[in-house]
């Protein structure tokens, strides 16, 4: 992808003009008049995504400006203002014509990027749209930018690929390439070995579908570097089991393993940019479906952690399944345990489609993630692990439920439910996310979303650099 969208200096490309509102009429007074009567007379100003190219003296494109609308300065640029222009602008070379600060310049490279990503795998024909280029910023940490730009890609795509051909083995196949590409060992548990494993909840929910579950097992990194360990749920789909869920409910639930998806895309990033951890990804894949092994409500079930689980519904099995993962994860006591998973309609209830629930047993890894996100425009926002509401897990013959009788806080008591298989580990991180873009915007297009990746990858490197 950078190689198509990216390139070094050169003496034919035209100047690129990024401008607030408040700039516009300053930079105006300044350019040739045939440049600012052209700019006036097409009513540009400025506005958030507008892009007007302008002539030069030959006729041909003589550079364009790029709207940045209500920002006070140019400082403060984010990747999605830079989203889509090499889209909406003339095909050419561009060079950014502003002095930017090192973030600002990462930031726009990683937009463009980003901006320039389409799902083709199952189109016929693939369009061939010719896209302008970007002369790379010198202030721009490029690495970084195409990191974190392929492993957008990479989770978009795991999570955009229907599940007749992302099940469970496709997931650990995926998986286990990116193990190879960089050299990480990798390890998958299939079937009834999970069984006889004691991973009894990963089994159970995968029962009902002929697509074997699996736990798949990654490592890489110097042993004597901190562990950060990563789960991610990977229900390649979810028809809500015996508790089936309406159509509309299962429409877009090739997703559910988008917490899976983004774990991986955040593995990646990690590999490729060589961070200095001892890095563990616990995936549990499985399908949750119908046939006459299928888990039934009212069940009980055995865990990893040896708590014994009473099924109030099968469409809560995300939870299950990555209470095993949890708990395997937590027997080597990581310095940080991250899982994240599509969990709750709770999450997006209370927080809506863009903006993941944040849960940790440690308030102050909560606040510098927070921050983090904002940082990388990739946020994410704290609830509490609200103890008062732990009771909502009881049951009468086992350890404790699945679900609450009750129909309120749904993404707290998920929450709550997953601490109970972490008693080890001393700073733990629970991302209740969609992974999904509900509307068509630049850079966003209608379908998979890799959320929390930056974020968590710039909190991970502040933790151990």
């Amino acid at each position: 992808m950078a190689e198509v969208l990216l390139t070094a200096a050169t003496a034919d490309s035209r100047p690129l003009w990024l401008l607030t509102e408040s700039d516009l009429p300053r930079w105006l007074s300044e350019q040739p008049g045939p440049v600012a009567n052209w700019v006036r007379s097409h009513g540009f100003q400025a506005e958030r995504h507008r892009v007007l190219a302008y002539p030069g003296a030959d006729g041909g494109i003589g550079g364009a400006v790029a709207g940045l609308g209500s920002l006070r300065s140019v400082g403060e640029l984010k990747i999605w203002h830079a989203a889509g222009l090499s889209d909406r602008l003339p095909a050419h070379a561009y060079h950014v014509a502003n002095a930017l600060r090192q973030d600002a310049a990462t930031h726009f490279v990683l937009g463009w990027l980003m901006g320039a990503y389409r799902m083709t795998r199952y189109r016929s024909v693939a369009p061939a749209t010719p896209r302008a280029v970007l002369v790379v910023p010198p202030e721009a940490d490029l690495a970084y930018a195409e990191a974190a730009a392929s492993a957008t890609s990479f989770a978009r795509d795991l999570i955009n690929t229907p599940a007749n051909d992302m099940g469970p083995a496709e997931l650990a196949a995926a998986a286990i390439d990116l193990a190879t590409r960089f050299g990480a060992s990798s390890s998958v548990m299939v079937g009834d070995e999970l069984r006889a494993r004691d991973f009894h909840l990963i089994h159970g929910v995968g029962a009902g579908s002929p697509r074997p579950p699996r736990l798949i097992d990654l490592r890489w990194g110097n042993r004597d570097a901190r562990k950060v360990t990563l789960v991610g749920k990977g229900v390649c789909f979810d028809t809500g089991g015996l508790d089936l869920k309406p159509s509309a409910g299962m429409l877009l639930m090739k997703k559910d393993m988008g917490g899976a998806a983004c774990t991986l895309g955040l593995a990646q990033m990690l590999m490729q940019l060589n961070a200095p951890v001892q890095l563990r990804v616990l995936i549990p894949a499985v399908e949750n479906s119908i046939d006459g092994n299928a888990y039934r409500p009212s069940d009980v079930l055995r865990s990893r952690k040896g708590l014994s689980v009473e099924i109030g519904n099968t469409d809560a099995e995300g939870r299950l399944v990555l209470a095993d993962a949890l708990a395997e994860a937590d027997t080597e006591r990581p310095d940080l345990l991250i899982d994240m998973a599509t969990l709750t309609g709770a999450a997006r209830v209370a927080l809506g489609p863009e903006l993941p629930a944040a849960f940790s047993t440690d308030e102050n890894l909560l606040a510098t993630l927070r921050i983090r996100g904002e940082e990388e425009a990739d946020p994410i926002w704290p609830l509490p692990l609200w103890a008062g509401y732990d009771e909502e897990l009881s049951s009468k013959i086992a350890d404790l439920g699945n679900v609450s009788a009750a129909p309120f806080a749904g993404s707290i008591i998920g929450a709550l439910f997953l601490k109970r298989f972490v008693t080890a580990t001393p700073s733990w991180l629970h991302l209740d996310l969609y992974a999904w873009n509900a509307k068509d915007r630049p850079g966003r297009p209608v379908g998979a979303e890799a959320q929390c990746v930056r974020a968590l990858y710039r909190l991970i490197r502040s933790r151990v650099d």
